[in-house]
């Protein structure tokens, strides 16, 4: 079965070469506005173009809207190139940034990357146990004793890599490299900010720290 994206711009022509170009290897579904790709993501894409300027429902804001629904990679479109612009992307569950105007076969060949990791996700299921915590990494869930803790996309793809490598350091350049999939061009800040976010949820629901700060060096998993 042929993966499917999800092609979202105001601008028609955009899409209409876009969706030229993706349709010989994939499914192909438009939307020319923020509201119709709220719609269309409930079917299920495997993965996410997503325009960021759009007029009223812009792609920051679906972002947000779909990322607790969508487990898929999204992929921001933009003319923006300032760093707290990526940083606001990547917060509101993003997965790359394509600068306008792009290469196609460059944005080809990133679209394919993201789709041939998520695949290496799903290939490899487990359920890993840290005392009062369980991570559920095929249905991509977190418990704590019998409660489920709300986590992000990001969030999870986090807490999966440091705890699959328990007692590993990773400084937050690393994560960001591994986590985001982006090639240096953006700020690991967004790093230290999903990290804390991370150890509230989980402190909402016990007093075992699980994220230890590597002072100098980075995080780690105490399982």
């Amino acid at each position: 079965m042929r993966q499917t994206l999800l092609i979202v711009d105001d601008e028609p022509g955009m899409v209409d070469m876009m969706r030229s170009y993706f349709a010989e290897d994939y499914e192909v579904m438009t939307a020319l506005n923020g509201e119709e790709a709220v719609r269309k993501a409930s079917s299920g894409p495997d993965l996410i173009l997503l325009d960021i300027n759009m007029p009223d429902l812009d792609g920051l804001a679906v972002c947000e809207k779909i990322r607790s629904y969508v487990a898929c990679p999204i992929l921001f479109l933009t003319a923006r190139v300032e760093s707290s612009d990526k940083i606001r992307g990547f917060q509101a569950g993003g997965d790359d940034y394509i600068v306008k105007p792009f290469d196609l076969d460059e944005l080809g060949a990133r679209v394919a990357a993201h789709l041939r990791r998520e695949q290496r996700r799903q290939g490899n299921p487990a359920v890993k146990f840290f005392g009062e915590l369980t991570v559920d990494y095929t249905s991509r869930t977190v418990m704590v004793n019998d409660e489920a803790i709300a986590l992000s996309k990001r969030e999870f793809d986090i807490l999966e890599l440091l705890s699959v490598n328990d007692g590993q350091v990773f400084d937050r350049e690393r994560i960001y490299e591994i986590v985001w999939g982006i090639d240096g061009d953006g700020n690991s800040d967004t790093v230290m900010e999903h990290v804390r976010k991370i150890r509230l949820k989980i402190a909402a629901y016990t007093s075992h720290k699980y994220i230890d700060t590597v002072w100098g060096c980075g995080y780690r998993w105490n399982g």
